[in-house]
């Protein structure tokens, strides 16, 4: 062990004349760990946050979706479809058909975003479909033409020739507990697009059957998003082989931007594209401006800390001016002497960083493993809170800690290096 070092342990370990100073340094430590733990829980939740959302929009909707720019929707969809579907990084494609809704069961009543989907399109773009916890999705599979079924008869409701049984729809969970609909139970899905009739705008309606309710944990969709059929979505809205919107999945969702432009020039003139990015990016524009300011709050805390080392090392510099008048008298020089008090605030700092990182990591790890904390998913839009503890925030916390730390002893380590040997032995 080098000399600097040997002096700079053996003055944390010793008795102290004044305990005051040891209380000091104990605080010391404590306020780095404390400092360090709380920057690499709050980073972990950020980062939690960010990759939980992320993974749940991407899973949940597509990366890319094509839509007409001054139409109603897209016509003779079908070779279009094929065509995109062979352009390099598009890994699927689906059709769709969206409508804003009114879905009510008796009394109770909740607006919603409609999707006529053909299942296995959409499974192969969104996880919506995967996520059933109650029922089944399996009833969307389409079915003959000649197998359309005719409402509950009422003022604007769809032609059809053909009586069947209602068509199945599938619903999320909070939409669910909103209306108090279960699988099996009939809803009525209104349509605002209705009918001009002598006595005015009639509204269209449907009844369908609650076949399945899917759970996503991601409140944006468990409380208004619903699939039904795509040949059922075109009755209710009649709008006889129509779409509104191709969803895509590319091979790399960081460049939905860019495979979103190339899908757009092969689509023609009067389409264009939105992605998963530009959808959110409100949103991870505010995680991250959250994250940046969480991590400038909580490193005061470990500015306190290193004021703390400062106040300690300055009193051990008092309470060691004898000492180290002694050890300059033997020959060592002021820059060791610097160095000792130097490594010794480094020593608090690394020891309190140590149990800082271990501490921030134990608890992320336990509140990511057991989610013991519970959001509400309607202010949230997730239902407990994540944690994703990185190594790279290790290193950044680490570093931030130790510097500051270091240069909180700066001045104590001064002031011991400018001690006159003369002066401070005159009276021993």
């Amino acid at each position: 062990m080098r000399f600097e070092l040997f002096i700079a342990t053996r003055y944390l370990r010793a008795k102290r004349r004044q305990a005051v100073v040891g209380v000091i340094t104990a605080i010391s430590v404590i306020g780095v760990a404390a400092g360090v733990a709380s920057l690499i829980i709050a980073l972990a939740i950020t980062n939690g946050m960010q990759r939980d959302l992320q993974a749940r929009l991407v899973g949940s909707t597509a990366h890319v979706e094509l839509m007409r720019v001054q139409a109603d929707g897209i016509r003779d969809w079908r070779p279009l479809l094929e065509k995109l579907r062979k352009l390099p990084h598009v890994t699927a494609a689906a059709p769709g058909l969206y409508g804003q809704v009114l879905i009510s069961r008796g009394a109770r009543s909740g607006g919603a975003l409609i999707k006529g989907v053909i299942p296995a399109d959409e499974r192969n773009v969104g996880d919506l479909l995967q996520s059933v916890a109650e029922g089944s999705a399996k009833d969307l599979e389409p079915v003959d033409v000649t197998e359309a079924h005719v409402p509950k008869a009422g003022p604007g409701a769809p032609d059809s020739a053909a009586v069947q049984a209602i068509p199945p729809i599938v619903i999320g969970k909070d939409l669910a507990e909103t209306i108090g609909a279960g699988v099996g139970d009939d809803v009525l899905v209104t349509s605002p697009q209705g009918e001009l009739t002598p006595l005015g705008l009639v509204p269209r309606y449907q009844r369908f059957q609650v076949a399945g309710i899917f759970k996503s944990g991601f409140y944006q969709y468990d409380s208004s998003y619903t699939f039904v059929r795509l040949a059922d979505a075109q009755r209710l809205f009649s709008e006889p082989d129509l779409i509104s919107v191709i969803s895509f999945k590319v091979d790399d969702l960081y460049h939905a931007d860019r495979i979103g432009k190339e899908i757009e020039k092969a689509a023609g003139q009067g389409f264009e594209t939105t992605n998963w990015m530009e959808q959110n990016r409100e949103l991870f524009r505010a995680l991250k401006l959250e994250q940046v300011v969480t991590f400038i709050v909580l490193a005061l805390i470990v500015c306190v800390a290193a004021l703390n080392i400062l106040i300690a090392l300055t009193m051990m510099v008092m309470e060691k001016t004898r000492d180290i008048a002694v050890l300059m008298s033997f020959g060592v020089r002021a820059e060791q002497v610097r160095r000792i008090f130097l490594l010794q605030g480094l020593l608090i700092s690394v020891i309190g960083t140590v149990i800082g990182l271990v501490l921030g990591y134990g608890l992320s790890w336990m509140g990511g493993h057991y989610r013991f904390i519970h959001l509400d998913a309607s202010v949230y839009s997730i239902d407990y809170l994540p944690f994703a503890p990185r190594i790279w925030d290790a290193v950044i916390v680490a570093s931030v800690s130790l510097g500051v730390s270091l240069l909180a002893t700066l001045y104590p380590s001064g002031s011991a290096a400018r001690v006159l040997p003369a002066e401070a032995l005159r009276y021993e």
